[in-house]
Order: C-alpha cells, then structure tokens, then sequence
C-alpha cells in the first residue's frame, strides 16, 4: 500500500488561522512522508465567482503555503486545473457514478437542489475521488465531516476494479487527532472560517499586526470575570486560551491558571499571534507571482507522470484506448472487496 499524503485547498477566500493549525501545519509537520498538495481551484468554481478573484486567490493559498513551510523539493505542490487528468478521470469516474450516489452527498443536500444551482455541486464529489484516485492514494486523513466523500470513493473504485479490473488503489479513510477547532472572536459559536459572513472575529493569514491585534482586544468573553477554560460553558474565554495555546504550544487549562484578566489574556494572545504569523507574512511578501506560478509548473509536471499514467490505464480497461495499460510505481493493489453497492 502506498504511504502518499494528499491534501487539497480550495480558495474560496483568504486562509485563516484555523486553516493553518488544523490543516497546513499537519501538511509542513508530516513532509517526510511523500506529500502532495493541490489548490483546488476546480472546486471553487460550483459556485458564481470572479474569474480573476479565483486566479488571485489560487496563488495566494500556494504563496501562503510555501510561507509557512510546504516545501516544493519534498512536496509535490501544484494547481489543481494544471494537471487535465483531474477532469479527465472526474468525467471517467461519472460512467461509472450514479445518480443516486451524488445527490444523497450531504453538502449538495445542504447548499443545491434549485433549477439554478449548478451541475458541479453535484458531481463534485466524483472529482473529489478523482483527486484521491489519481495519485494511488491509499489512507486519506479527514475529519470525521468528510468521510461520507472517501467512501464514495471506495465504492467507485471497489466498482471499477470488480467491472474492468484491478485498476485503482482502494483508498481508506483515517482520522488524525482532532486540533483545536478556533471559533469565531466575535461569535464564539460559530466556527472561525475564511467564508464567515463577517471578517471581525476571524483572524486571517494576512491580516497585519494592527488588525490582529485589534480583533483579540475586541474579542467576545462574558460577565465571569475569571479566566478559566470551559469550552462549554465558557466559550469567549476558552477560544482565546486556544488561540494562545495553539501559538505558543502550551496547554490551555495551564495557560488559564497563569492569568487573572481577561485584558492581560487577550494582549498575551494578541502577541503571541503576531509572533507566530509574521515570519509567514514575512516570507509569502517576498515571493513574486512568477515565484509561485514556477512552482505550480513544476509541481504540476511532476504529479503528471503519475496522473496520466492512472488515466491511461483506467482508459484502456474501459476499452477506450488499444494500448496496454501505463502504471507509474508499483501496480494498484486494490482490496479483496464484496460485490459493489
């Protein structure tokens, strides 16, 4: 079984510190292990957007990635809608989808279903297992939310494989250690994320020192007084001890009996942030378009040898192509699996 990583960001909007600790430092930590990572420029497109938004926002998640640490000499990094195998295999993969399968997906239960919404919200997740698909990917790490996408990716490999032969590696979902889930500063409810209907309580990759700082001093808390962590109960407060915990790497129940008021928390905090970003600030500044854009090039060929070999295979096992089928490395070893659902 192959041990690969992939991950995947979409630029939807600006990433934020929640994207960073929950996602990108896992990607950055693990890189001794073969990594690819894709900005998934083809997945912000099942909703209306700017053209030029998207192509902005497409180099500033790969620029924020190489700042805060991805490196393209270990990591295969690269644009999703450079490599045309993902399109390639995403409409393969369709022959072999159902109806069913995708309109049963719970974000298309969620967000689609009028005669406006466009078709890729519901054959996105095909592409979702093309992504993993093309690259033999054999354990995919998710929160527990995305499951219900790998297994739909293993019914169509199990599918596939039992159909046209043992094409694909059937890949298994794992579920890393669950990092802090940040919370929004100015609704402590409402989980921080870079789409939030308003920006003030969401600490961005890019916000300057000012705005960061401005955004923890003006943070909800409540009426207590007392500096304790209760995420429960208390979740203003404990969001701003995992806000520092997550910066500085110490636990937040200790952190807690270390502070007396919510106002010298909240400038400890603030602190702590600016430290951590601006490094990352620091170096994504120095990096030009051309910088990024050569090493999407680059990445880009390199995940082609691989892509384009699992497409030439899964081509010629559905008797689309005479040649034999290309593998790259070592063959798919598809699971011993029942009859396809």
């Amino acid at each position: 079984m192959s041990d690969r990583r992939i991950s995947g960001f979409k630029p939807t909007g600006p990433l934020q510190l929640g994207n960073y600790v929950g996602a990108i430092r896992p990607v950055v930590d693990g890189q001794d292990q073969p990594t690819i990572v894709f900005v998934a420029d083809l997945h912000a497109m099942t909703v209306p957007g700017d053209p030029q938004r998207l192509r902005e926002l497409s180099l500033q998640v790969a620029g924020l990635l190489l700042a805060s640490g991805v490196d393209p000499r270990r990591t295969i990094l690269y644009r999703q809608s450079d490599l045309p195998a993902h399109a390639e295999l995403h409409y393969l993969l369709e022959c072999v989808a159902t109806y069913g399968e995708a309109h049963r997906m719970i974000q298309f239960k969620e967000k689609g279903g009028g005669s406006g919404t466009r078709l890729s919200l519901l054959t996105y997740p095909v592409l979702m297992a093309a992504d993993i698909l093309l690259h033999d990917i054999a354990e995919v790490p998710v929160g527990r939310d995305q499951r219900q996408h790998v297994e739909l990716t293993r019914d169509l490999a199990m599918r596939f494989n039992e159909r046209h032969g043992p094409v694909f590696t059937v890949p298994r979902a794992t579920h890393p250690a669950i990092a802090a889930r940040l919370a929004d500063l100015a609704d402590p409810a409402v989980k921080m994320g870079k789409t939030n209907a308003s920006s003030n309580g969401v600490l961005f990759l890019l916000d300057p020192p000012d705005v960061l700082r401005r955004k923890i001093m003006r943070a909800v808390t409540d009426t207590a007084g007392e500096v304790a962590y209760d995420p429960e109960n208390r979740p203003g407060v404990s969001n701003l001890l995992e806000l520092l915990a997550v910066a500085t790497g110490d636990d937040p129940r200790r952190i807690a009996s270390g502070h007396t008021g919510y106002g010298a928390l909240k400038r400890a905090t603030a602190d702590a942030v600016i430290a951590l970003l601006e490094p990352i600030q620091r170096r994504y500044h120095a990096l030009s378009e051309d910088d990024i854009e050569q090493v999407l090039a680059a990445g880009a060929e390199r995940a082609a040898e691989r892509a384009d070999a699992t497409v030439a295979r899964t081509k010629a096992a559905m008797g689309l192509s005479s040649a034999r089928p290309a593998r790259a490395g070592s063959p798919a070893t598809p699971e011993t699996v029942p009859a396809s659902r």
